[in-house]
């Protein structure tokens, strides 16, 4: 659901920059030693090099033509917490813009809303923890796990859809109409919801039988036990990571992704240009960073099996560095202060 910078006004885009960078600026200030300690810094690294790797892989949506990725907003909040899980996927769909070209960058204030905030804070919030505050019996916990994740899965992606078609709407995007666009949107994100909450359930579920504690720290607040060995789990991640990055990657559907779907229904096409000095300079900047633009090698326009490995490894490598390396300064400044 990444959305390309003809999709928006540069108004529109500027002020989606703007109040992203407030949620961000808010969950850092959300952050504090009571509740964010050194394990969960490694956690943000590895989880968000997963939801990178997770993201590249389009799974067919079967009998529309269609396909869908994992937004990965859920699936972090419930292992890290809320903001530091805002964060992370910030710094996802960061690399992916600058690095990958997907996602323009006038449009990347909305898709840190339309994938982040919605599901990190409001999603995670009002739909998955009070349903997790109802597994009183261990045994149990694995169906309110399914039932969270499924119920904030498809909420949070349903409000990123909406968003996209108010986005598109308040630009002026006259071939998208709001009706038609929001009523091909919102049921082909249904389907995709209910595939990623089956996928965030199957994580969680294994997450729990191994480190339950992971689990009620995220959803209490409070910070994972310090005596909390996370060693097996970052590692069995992280061979997940590779496995989903290097080579399942591959495999990709060919099919349109939900957004791209809906374009094509509505105005004939998966693309639109954008006009003007503003798009012209987001296109430049992204032209000059992204070294593997649609994850392949540059120059590469059919794609190689080589080049989509190694933009996944690569893709991974870079966001450890980067989620992890947010964690690490702000559990540093915390702790000096």
């Amino acid at each position: 659901m990444h959305m390309a910078d003809a999709l928006l006004s540069p108004a529109v885009g500027g002020v989606m920059t703007g109040v992203s960078a407030l949620a961000v600026a808010y969950g850092v200030k959300r952050i504090t030693g009571d509740t964010f300690n050194e394990k969960k810094i490694p956690m943000m690294g590895v989880m968000g090099a997963l939801v990178f790797a997770g993201q590249m892989i389009n799974f067919t949506i079967p009998g529309t033509g269609s396909s869908g990725h994992i937004g990965g907003g859920i699936l972090l909040a419930a292992l890290v917490g809320p903001f530091p899980a805002l964060l992370t996927l910030a710094s996802v769909l960061l690399i992916q813009c600058l690095f990958f070209a997907d996602g323009g960058l006038l449009a990347y204030g909305c898709n840190v809303f339309n994938m982040g905030v919605t599901s990190c804070f409001l999603a995670f919030r009002y739909i998955f923890k009070p349903i997790m505050k109802q597994a009183k019996d261990p045994q149990q916990a694995p169906r309110y796990i399914i039932a969270a994740s499924i119920a904030s899965v498809v909420i949070g992606l349903q409000l990123g859809a909406f968003g996209v078609v108010v986005e598109t709407f308040l630009s002026g995007i006259s071939v998208l109409p709001f009706g038609a666009f929001l009523g091909l949107m919102q049921p082909i994100h249904l389907a995709i919801g209910l595939v990623e909450g089956l996928v965030t359930a199957g994580v969680l579920c294994y997450v729990h039988q191994v480190r339950p504690e992971l689990l009620s720290s995220a959803v209490e607040d409070t910070p994972i036990p310090k005596a909390l060995s996370l060693q097996k789990l970052m590692i069995s991640f992280l061979v997940l990571t590779a496995l989903v990055g290097g080579l399942l990657s591959l495999f990709a559907s060919a099919y349109p992704d939900g957004l791209e779907w809906s374009m094509e229904k509505v105005a004939g096409t998966t693309e639109l240009e954008g006009e003007g000095p503003v798009y012209e300079t987001a296109a430049s900047v992204v032209e000059t960073t992204a070294f593997m633009p649609d994850y392949g090698f540059a120059g590469d326009e059919e794609g190689s099996a080589l080049g989509t490995s190694t933009a996944g490894i690569l893709g991974s490598l870079i966001t450890i560095v980067l989620a992890g390396g947010i964690g690490f300064i702000i559990h540093t400044v915390r702790k000096a202060a």
